[in-house]
């Protein structure tokens, strides 16, 4: 029987070590052609939108998508895996959760990829739901030592920097500009839903790892050209989900001053196919759309859990 898993049995068996185990074998699959993924599908009405990933992973034998809607209420997310032997449902997943944590850990594995190993202190713009698996990932990867945490809500950047101190056990301080936050860190990650850059090409020094992860629309922007411009090198998690609606790369690419060749995929990075880091003075630049096969290999991977755990109720179908 197929199994709906809520977001409390999510919770209770989702760890940050196992999205960054689920989204790196993700990604490794992809670039290997072990893995199918659709770019995102959008469906808009004037009062709500619905969005949908699909894909496959062939050595699992999962496939699946994750619809989620927006609106004025809010979002609501969930993951259908289906057996890819022969098409019948396995699991329902209220994923919620489960997508904050896995672009976490997207952050996370390019982050342990590209970033120098010496990397310490994190300039950090967003403090929203997102921010915080972005953090926990980066300290997962790396021994992150400070924060500089950027909001232009300053109550919600004060509350933020609390709740992540305490949470990580490490400094997190706030900042009264994003320019403050970016200057002077090693890895600098934008994670906002902004129209206008919030990070700009004149604040990056040599060495810099860059993790842009909020920019997963044309409408939406968190770096500017001069940003993108400097990366030494430019590293998608799908260079097809890139040139559909990758805001910050998209100027950038119309104007022939980035080219699609020279996006390198996550995952062709971790095969070893391409590689990543030029050098320890290079600046590089992780620019983050999401993926179905990441929805897919952590929800494969919370499934097998919650079996063996008792997790979960019946479907009747």
């Amino acid at each position: 029987m197929a199994l709906f898993l809520t977001e409390a049995d999510v919770r209770q068996l989702l760890t940050m070590e196992l999205a960054l185990d689920a989204v790196a074998s993700a990604h490794r699959a992809h670039a290997l052609g072990r893995a199918i993924d659709i770019p995102r599908q959008r469906t808009r009405v004037p009062t709500a939108s619905l969005h949908i990933l699909q894909g496959a992973l062939l050595d699992v034998g999962v496939m699946g998508y994750k619809a989620y809607t927006a609106s004025k209420e809010g979002a609501r997310f969930l993951v259908h895996l289906f057996d890819a032997a022969n098409g019948r449902l396995q699991a329902v997943i209220e994923a919620d959760y489960l997508g904050m944590m896995r672009t976490g850990a997207a952050g996370g594995v390019a982050a342990d990829a590209l970033a120098r190993p010496e990397a310490a202190t994190v300039g950090l713009v967003g403090a929203g739901w997102q921010a915080r698996s972005q953090l926990e990932a980066l300290c997962q990867v790396r021994a992150i030592k400070q924060v500089k945490l950027f909001s232009r809500d300053a109550e919600k950047r004060r509350a933020a920097s609390a709740d992540f101190s305490r949470r990580f056990a490490i400094e997190v301080v706030p900042a009264e500009t994003s320019e403050a936050a970016v200057r002077d860190s090693d890895i600098a990650v934008t994670i906002t839903t902004a129209s206008s850059p919030v990070l700009l090409g004149e604040w990056l020094a040599p060495g810099m790892h860059i993790n842009a992860a909020g920019s997963n629309a044309i409408i939406r922007r968190e770096l500017d050209e001069k940003a993108v411009g400097r990366a030494d090198l430019v590293c998608v998690d799908s260079r097809a989900t890139a040139l559909r609606e990758a805001g910050d790369l998209l100027p950038a690419l119309e104007k022939g001053r980035l080219h699609a060749g020279q996006l390198v995929e996550l995952g062709e990075v971790l095969a070893g196919i391409r590689p990543g880091r030029p050098g320890p003075a290079a600046i590089t630049l992780f620019e983050s759309q999401g993926m179905a096969i990441q929805d897919l290999s952590l929800a494969w991977r919370l499934l097998e859990l919650a079996r063996e755990r008792g997790l979960g109720a019946e479907l009747p179908y």
